[in-house]
């Protein structure tokens, strides 16, 4: 009778448990920061839980030959304002849905370029980050502004560019972190 167990099926069994437990304890954790010029992968996804964003369904050129009106958001993933940013652009497409063209646009492939028009984003990136431009149904700028945008003036001139009301008394939203990754905006 043969003692040892039959190792051609438990040797390399015990070896992938072994490796894998390896790699479970000695990996790094996950370091994505909010506050931190750090790339962390698509911040839209990440901090505003909203992955739907990017790529924008549309371009400005073609939101300019349709007629619609659009908003333009210019970021970069690696830059913390942007970050804190995401959660009002996620915003803007909950609460606009398809009457706007929302476009965030990586303001990387931006830079260095020749413009090449009114119709080209770059044309009207005024090299900050966030920058969010709201067009008419024209094609005409209507609201430029760069930082921390607050929703609620960006919703006022949707409001206006599209007829659509805003609720009863206007909105009044604040960004509320509900964990040290993600926010929402919220009426109060």
């Amino acid at each position: 009778m043969n003692l040892l167990p039959n190792l051609g099926w438990w040797l390399p069994r015990a070896l992938l448990a072994l490796i894998i437990a390896f790699q479970v304890w000695g990996s790094q954790p996950a370091l994505a920061a909010l506050t931190t010029n750090s790339y962390d992968g698509n911040i839209y996804a990440l901090y505003a839980g909203n992955g739907s964003l990017v790529p924008p369904r549309s371009s400005l050129a073609q939101a300019m030959a349709d007629q619609r009106p659009a908003v333009v958001v210019y970021y970069l993933d690696d830059d913390a304002e942007s970050k804190q940013f995401s959660p009002v652009v996620s915003e803007l497409q909950r609460l606009w849905g398809n009457s706007i063209e929302l476009i965030p646009l990586v303001t990387d492939p931006l830079q260095n370029r020749p413009e090449l028009g009114p119709t080209d984003p770059a044309h009207h990136w005024k090299g900050q980050i966030p920058q969010v431009v709201v067009f008419d149904g024209q094609g005409k700028v209507r609201f430029d502004a760069s930082g921390q945008v607050d929703v609620d003036s960006i919703n006022g001139v949707v409001s206006e560019i599209t007829g659509i009301a805003l609720p009863e008394g206007g909105t009044n939203s604040s960004t509320v972190s509900f964990n040290e990754l993600n926010s929402e905006v919220v009426s109060r």
